[in-house]
């Protein structure tokens, strides 16, 4: 029996019997249950309809990590499972994209996957962001902000949504949206660009805004943002970090995708202008110059689709890791070889500079290019495991640390 450092527990038996004794012990409790696989045949065309067919176990065996780490299936039934959110009584939230759905998955201390998966919130357009606050789950979806009221109380009774803000754009290209409550506790709304490239109102498109939680005094707080898809504030200094997707159609290696870090409201990184700090756009590119935007924190490399991120603050890892920010690269979906379907760690130093990127997770994508999971959004645990949702594989995972 192995122990996980929060308690969660996975055992597998094994009998050191010669063969012929376990042989023979397996032959008579088959004649002894024998008489019963009549009822159970039965049981089973009756129970049938109730259950989703068996499927196959994720190859998590394909995944490579730093020693001392290990990854576990928490959840093979979460069909899209898009952003996560955690509930003050341990609810794990997630959202989704085409399902429409929002899942509240119950997780059971004395196993090391969940015991249940609920689904709260059905019907809804696009439902990416989850965010928890005082009891409620903020939900995206698309032009609305809608709310569920003590959902944690009424997992098998869940409340009406409650509709916060409906003045968002309704176009759904890049119109799935991150959300999360700062440490001033405004809800902040990721607001792609609702193209491949083009020129729109800067104060309704490609930026980050926020909103109180009652859905008044709506602010633009990030402007030349192409679609961000992930967002964290780094501890110790409330400093705003996100992710950005580059554009398309300039080749397989141009644009990277950006780590960017906001110094300021309303400052601009670019878009449609120039891309990842020094590459003019072809069409828009001759009317403002790169020098006139923030360049990024960091080049994350061309189609990676640099969605969650987030700063590890846990104890379980080693020491280095505390302060990094940890990226779930979705991967390509239009590069003549793909790239991404992995997490790495960034790195930062005392003045909070991005001074090394390395891997940290992969083998979602195979060396003949076949793929089986894409990694969408983080969540560290207050345990300092971390979670790692993943739409393609419809999973969560969980990564912990043990000394090797």
């Amino acid at each position: 029996m192995r122990r996980f450092p929060d308690g969660w527990l996975s055992s597998q038996r094994t009998d050191a019997r010669p063969w012929p004794v376990r042989f023979a012990r397996w032959a008579a409790g088959l004649r002894r249950h024998a008489r019963h696989v009549g009822l159970l045949v039965a049981a089973a065309l009756v129970l049938a309809p109730a259950f989703a067919a068996p499927r196959d176990a994720l190859p998590i065996e394909r995944l490579s990590l730093p020693p001392g780490f290990h990854v576990e299936v928490l959840s093979d039934q979460v069909p899209g499972a898009r952003g996560m959110a955690l509930g003050p009584k341990g609810t794990l939230f997630v959202g989704s994209r085409a399902q429409g759905v929002v899942y509240a998955i119950t997780l059971d201390p004395s196993r090391a996957y969940a015991a249940k998966v609920r689904t709260i919130a059905s019907g809804l357009n696009m439902p990416v962001g989850v965010a928890m606050r005082n009891g409620a789950l903020y939900v995206s979806a698309v032009s609305r902000i809608v709310r569920l009221d003590d959902i944690e109380n009424r997992l098998d009774d869940p409340p009406k949504p409650v509709v916060v803000y409906d003045k968002l754009p309704s176009e759904t290209h890049h119109g799935w949206r991150y959300i999360a409550f700062g440490p001033d506790q405004r809800l902040y709304v990721g607001v792609g660009a609702p193209c491949n490239v083009c020129r729109r109102d800067e104060n309704r498109y490609a930026m980050i805004g926020s909103l109180r939680p009652d859905g008044s005094d709506w602010r633009v707080v990030a402007r030349g943002v192409r679609n961000s898809v992930g967002f964290d504030w780094q501890p110790g200094t409330n400093t705003l970090w996100f992710t950005d997707n580059g554009r398309d159609e300039l080749g397989d290696d141009v644009p990277d995708d950006e780590l960017n870090k906001l110094t300021r409201t309303g400052e601009h990184f670019g878009f449609p202008y120039c891309h990842a700090g020094d590459v003019a756009d072809p069409e828009f590119g001759h009317l403002r110059t790169c020098s006139a935007f923030t360049p990024p924190a960091a080049k994350l490399g061309a189609h990676v689709a640099a969605l969650g991120m987030h700063f590890y603050t846990g104890k379980q890892f080693p020491e280095d890791y505390r302060g990094s920010i940890f990226i779930a690269e979705h991967g390509s979906w239009n590069r003549s070889r793909k790239v991404g379907y992995r997490v790495v760690r960034v790195v930062l130093d005392a003045k909070g500079n991005a001074i090394r990127q390395e891997v940290f997770a992969q083998g979602w994508l195979g060396d003949d290019e076949s793929v089986w999971g894409r990694p969408v959004d983080l969540l560290p645990l207050p345990d300092g495991s971390l979670l790692i949702s993943d739409d393609y594989a419809g999973a969560i995972y969980r990564i912990t640390y043990r000394k090797p």
